[in-house]
């Protein structure tokens, strides 16, 4: 049983998909029932329905017709997959839903590809309870730290800049 604070007690019926797409209001409605709302950009739909578009594997997790849990990937399928995100809604969490969700991700992969991500800091330790190693020699370059030279770059509204050489 859990307790779904939304409309009182039900039995857990969760179903996993990796091949039903999601609205981009639904994705945001799933961050807000997460902790992961603080750290992506709920305010701006334009940004989250490019990242539903551009992500190439996305699998989901429903209890009837709610969405409560996503993982969003971007890979290769054969070598390396970059799970962006994991989110599950709050009130889901502890029941295996984030693991299951891995493990739907991991089963549309290479048995060789490598599964990488950054944790959000309030997720750190749940990475180690579900197989994942700790590497040190991870970097990010945030936005704009580094401006591209103008002469290389080509803005396109929908793919974002592509290099012209």
């Amino acid at each position: 049983m859990l307790s779904d604070r939304r409309e009182g007690i039900y039995h857990m019926n969760i179903e996993y998909f990796y091949d039903r797409r999601i609205t981009p209001p639904q994705f945001i409605d799933v961050l807000r029932r997460s902790t992961l709302s603080e750290r992506r950009p709920i305010d701006d739909p334009g940004r989250i329905s490019d990242m539903l578009a551009h992500a190439n594997l996305l699998c989901t997790a429903w209890d009837s017709d709610v969405l409560v849990g996503v993982s969003r990937s971007v890979t290769d399928f054969s070598y390396c997959c970059y799970l962006s995100d994991l989110v599950v809604d709050a009130a889901y969490q502890k029941k295996g839903i984030g693991k299951r969700l891995i493990e739907l991700t991991q089963s549309r992969l290479h048995q060789q590809c490598k599964i990488i991500l950054l944790a959000a800091p309030k997720a750190e330790g749940y990475y180690p309870k579900v197989g994942f190693r700790h590497f040190h020699s991870a970097w990010i370059l945030s936005a704009r730290e580094i401006a591209p030279d103008p002469s290389t770059v080509s803005a396109s509204p929908s793919a974002g800049p592509r290099l012209t050489r």
